[in-house]
Formats: structure tokens, C-alpha cells, sequence
């Protein structure tokens, strides 16, 4: 059960480095640092965009308008963070501690 819990906990915090990553990937991008017309950038752009939109975008409809300012994925790694917490202070006790 121990081999569940760490691959989810693992899955979980890869998805938060996915997550840094698109945000930074995203500023870069703006501030035109990198080019979406280089293949292999618009390729990671496109990968990190599928990854982790369908998570990102109920978060966005729920918040009001920022004008330029996206927090949805700094509320989204929060909400992971308490699930790896809840993960292993209330559910692996109860299953394999």
C-alpha cells in the first residue's frame, strides 16, 4: 500500500513542477523571450498547455477577472500541496501506518 501512496504523492509533485513550468514558460513567452514559431518551443508550449489546462481552467472560471494576472495555477499548487498533506497525515494512518 506504501507503493501507492508514494507514486501518487510523486505524480502529485511532478504535476506542481508542470505546473511552475508552464507559468514560467508562459512569461517567457510574453515578454517575447521565446518564440512560439521555433518548432520545438511551440511543441513544449502545446505539451505543457494540454497537461495542465483541464486542470487550470474550472479554477478560472470561478475567479473574478485580474486584468493581466493568472493565479489560478498559484491557488491550484496550493490545493495539491493539501492534498500530499491530507494524503499522509489522514489517509495513510488509517490504510498502511
Amino acid at each position: 500500500m506504501y507503493a501507492v501512496f508514494w507514486f501518487v504523492d510523486q505524480a502529485v509533485g511532478l504535476y506542481v513542477w508542470a505546473l511552475i513550468i508552464a507559468a514560467v514558460f508562459s512569461l517567457l513567452v510574453a515578454f517575447n523571450i521565446l518564440d512560439t514559431r521555433n518548432r520545438l518551443v511551440w511543441a513544449v508550449g502545446d505539451f505543457l498547455y494540454k497537461i495542465t489546462e483541464p486542470a487550470l481552467r474550472p479554477i478560472r472560471n470561478i475567479l473574478p477577472n485580474l486584468g493581466g494576472i493568472d493565479i489560478s495555477p498559484m491557488l491550484l499548487i496550493l490545493v495539491l500541496y493539501a492534498f500530499r498533506i491530507f494524503l499522509w497525515t489522514t489517509l495513510w494512518p488509517l490504510v498502511g501506518g
